[in-house]
């Protein structure tokens, strides 16, 4: 069941990197019927490409542990770290992929375990949005 984002609160902007066209366009279609903005990468340099379009407000970004390009997932994570420490990133991986990039996973922050239900990435936007508003006042 999807829960929308209630009415009067900013849209979060998510930016979805996954190779997996299937995969990506369900979370996509997902989010967007819970009332979130959405950008879809396929690759890691797809998802720098639209970071860098100054018109492009993302406030999270879900990117698949494997995702491809000129940098690894863990390289666009470093990245966002260093240079737009205002995004939050989350890494999505099957259970295998995580224990062989597990010293990674701990460098780069929180992680979703694949499957995931759809619901859980809105869960987490919640409770980002959440804290954010805490560390704010």
């Amino acid at each position: 069941m999807s829960v929308p984002v209630p009415k009067g609160e900013a849209t979060p902007s998510i930016l979805i990197v996954d190779g997996d066209i299937i995969s990506r366009h369900a979370i996509a279609d997902y989010l967007r019927h819970c009332g979130y903005a959405v950008v879809e990468a396929a690759t890691t340099d797809e998802a720098m490409k639209a970071l860098g379009e100054p018109s492009l407000g993302v406030d999270v970004i879900l990117c698949d542990a494997s995702a491809t390009g000129s940098q690894s997932a863990f390289g666009l994570s470093t990245w966002v770290r260093n240079n737009r420490p205002e995004l939050e990133v989350r890494l999505a991986g099957s259970l295998e992929g995580i224990l062989n990039t597990a010293a990674d996973l701990c460098e780069h922050g929180p992680h979703l375990l694949r499957p995931y239900e759809p619901q859980a990435i809105v869960d987490y936007i919640k409770q980002l949005r959440a804290s954010r508003d805490r560390a704010s006042r």
